[in-house]
């Protein structure tokens, strides 16, 4: 990223996108449609494009890419009306997957659809390799809400994961 703030080399973009372009896109899938986070995706490269010269290289790039694409996904859903009903229509989700069962992933996938946004978000970059602290600063949210968020998300899917063996 470094060399891309200098000297605004399309080689070290290219570079950039092609390493991080994925782990967005999946952080950005947990929270959102296929189409909206391809959509909210490109918006954050384009965004990286324009605020280059406010990043910190005293951070982990994709951290900062990642804090980017979070704040572009709740602009959009703040745009659309959409922030309160985050989650996809479980119903629809649910009558659509009564005729296909479900593998072990599926499942895990649908539990967390049901999580709440912000626990939903707090797990998610933590299995993208996130520590608390950069959690903590992707989401601005304190330390020990970010560890809050976690436990719920974990008892929320242990559960869920208990119920559904059952």
């Amino acid at each position: 990223m470094q060399k891309y703030v200098i000297s605004s080399d399309s080689d070290a973009l290219s570079k950039l996108y092609e390493n991080c372009q994925k782990d967005l896109y999946h952080f950005l899938l947990v929270s959102a449609n296929a189409e909206l986070a391809a959509e909210i995706s490109q918006r954050t490269w384009l965004r990286v494009i324009e605020k280059k010269h406010l990043y910190q290289t005293d951070g982990r790039f994709i951290a900062w890419l990642f804090t980017l694409g979070r704040n572009q996904l709740i602009d959009e859903y703040r745009r659309s009306s959409k922030w309160c009903d985050a989650d996809m229509d479980i119903d629809t989700l649910v009558s659509d997957k009564e005729l296909v069962p479900e593998s072990s992933s599926d499942k895990l996938v649908s539990m967390l659809q049901e999580l709440p946004f912000a626990q939903r978000e707090a797990f998610s970059l933590q299995q993208e390799g996130f520590g608390l602290q950069e959690i903590s600063t992707i989401t601005h949210s304190p330390i020990e809400t970010v560890k809050s968020r976690l436990r719920y998300a974990r008892q929320s899917l242990r559960k869920a994961l208990e119920n559904s063996y059952e």
